[in-house]
């Protein structure tokens, strides 16, 4: 199979690396690779005798007239020349792209097919038993069960309900606190009736959990002080049961249970936070019989850390512990985004099968730091200067000012009363030039860096301060 891989002067000897051992031409088409004509690219193919050409994935031409024209397949390559080698590795096996860089073409198939493995292993797992359709223990997925805290407090419940359920949720959670009423769970309850997925709910009190039964799953949490008031209607229920340990143990708990008639148990040894106990309450998940809930939540909410990580690393116990259920919670700003990385995190758990860790799988939870660093060319210049500071004092752009921010996951622009909104900077940046609302070079440097610091406001679920640091 012979390649024709036209690059620049700023990566040819990346890619003379990476194509050494394959019948390939490197070709010098520029300067910079991604500025190839579809009539140079042709020129070139009828030069030589090709099977295929590949070209760097920063290209924006559209060469399809360019292989009718030829006969010769052309490939978006990856977008940096480092990445060239894993697609070389895979041209007999891998049908790439025309028009997707490969580098996001492998990404975008690693995740489907890491989707599909998942599919599968689930389809073909053990369980313990159901709830509400949803596998519990045995072999099946650790499921992600999230709480929302003061259901009965919440103005739209069955939104975030179903919100929840869309992010990654397996099971959702109603907690309602001291000040809840038992007209509070059943009117919850009663607005919840037709949710398809399962529900738990989440109180001690024995009124609060009997009014709750008629529609709840799962009860969190029985223990000895309220199994002999609602054990009975519990196991009527046919309802699962989460068993904490109080005053008497987890296991006296358990049985205790299961001699009223509950059968579906999910047993909770309590996990402690960090600095309260974390590493010797671990101790408890083990020697337990049956499905094990792990309560994640309050480890994440006490520890002013980003959540990807930690609850990665959550996920991690959790698996090792054999649990069935971990309990994640989204309570603070610090740990918005915790239901959709708690569900990505035990899918990655589930993907390591016999590996000896969870990397390379085709799902991560890598946000801000990168998996590999690409080592791109040196900067070609002949001279340089430092730059010089900003003026504290600058010229206004007589078009006006433009007030920025972010609404319902979108960026807003404000110029003149006319609000220009759009989900990517470059295209409200783009509007505003057409619309003429901007006339000096500085303020558009200014709006297209506080553009960009929204969107990454809204990447990253942070708040966006015009003219504060992000």
């Amino acid at each position: 199979m012979r390649i024709l891989l036209p690059t620049g002067e700023k990566t040819v000897a990346i890619v003379q690396r990476a194509a050494g051992g394959y019948d390939a031409d490197v070709v010098v088409t520029g300067e910079i690779a991604s500025f190839l004509s579809p009539v140079h690219l042709t020129s070139l193919i009828r030069v030589g005798h090709y099977d295929l050409a590949i070209t760097s994935g920063m290209c924006t031409a559209d060469f399809g007239e360019v292989e009718q024209e030829t006969g010769v397949p052309v490939y978006r390559g990856p977008r940096h020349a480092a990445d060239l080698p894993q697609m070389l590795r895979l041209l007999s096996t891998v049908e790439f792209s025309r028009t997707v860089p490969a580098d996001e073409f492998l990404a975008l198939q690693r995740r489907r097919e890491a989707a599909e493995r998942l599919r599968r292993q689930e389809d073909g797992a053990t369980f313990a038993y159901r709830i509400r359709g949803v596998k519990i223990g045995g072999s099946s997925r650790i499921k992600v069960l999230a709480e929302i805290m003061d259901a009965h407090r919440q103005e739209n419940l069955r939104d975030e309900v179903e919100r929840y359920f869309a992010l990654g949720a397996d099971i959702v959670d109603l907690g309602f606190g001291f000040d809840a009423t038992v007209q509070d769970v059943q009117r919850c309850m009663r607005v919840l009736s037709t949710v398809e997925g399962p529900l738990a709910l989440d109180t001690q009190d024995p009124e609060l959990i009997l009014a709750g039964l008629e529609r709840a799953d799962v009860v969190l949490s029985l223990h000895e002080g309220n199994i002999p008031f609602v054990g009975v209607a519990v196991a009527a229920a046919e309802a699962a049961a989460v068993i904490v340990p109080r005053e008497r143990s987890l296991g006296q708990n358990i049985a205790a249970a299961r001699a009223v008639g509950i059968r579906h148990i999910l047993a909770d040894p309590l996990l402690q936070p960090v600095g309260s106990g974390l590493v010797t309450s671990l101790s408890g998940f083990s020697g337990i019989e049956g499905p094990i809930f792990f309560g994640a939540g309050n480890v994440t909410e006490l520890i002013d850390a980003d959540s990807p990580g930690v609850n990665a690393l959550l996920a991690g116990m959790a698996h090792e512990c054999g649990a069935a259920v971990i309990f994640t919670s989204e309570h603070s700003d610090k740990t918005h985004g915790s239901v959709g990385e708690m569900r990505r995190a035990v899918e990655m758990m589930a993907l390591m099968g016999d590996r000896p860790y969870p990397k390379d799988l085709g799902l991560d939870l890598l946000v801000i730091k990168e998996k590999r660093r690409r080592r791109v060319p040196p900067l070609d210049y002949d001279a340089i200067i430092d730059a010089e500071p900003m003026p504290g004092e600058i010229d206004y752009d007589p078009k006006g000012n433009v007030r920025i921010g972010i609404e319902g996951g979108m960026i807003v622009a404000v110029h003149d009363g006319l609000a220009i909104r759009g989900a990517h900077w470059e295209d409200v940046f783009y509007t505003l030039c057409c619309q003429g609302r901007l006339s000096l070079l500085d303020h558009a440097a200014y709006l297209g860096k506080e553009l960009y610091k929204a969107e990454l406001a809204l990447r990253f679920g942070r708040s966006y301060d015009q003219d504060g640091v992000f």
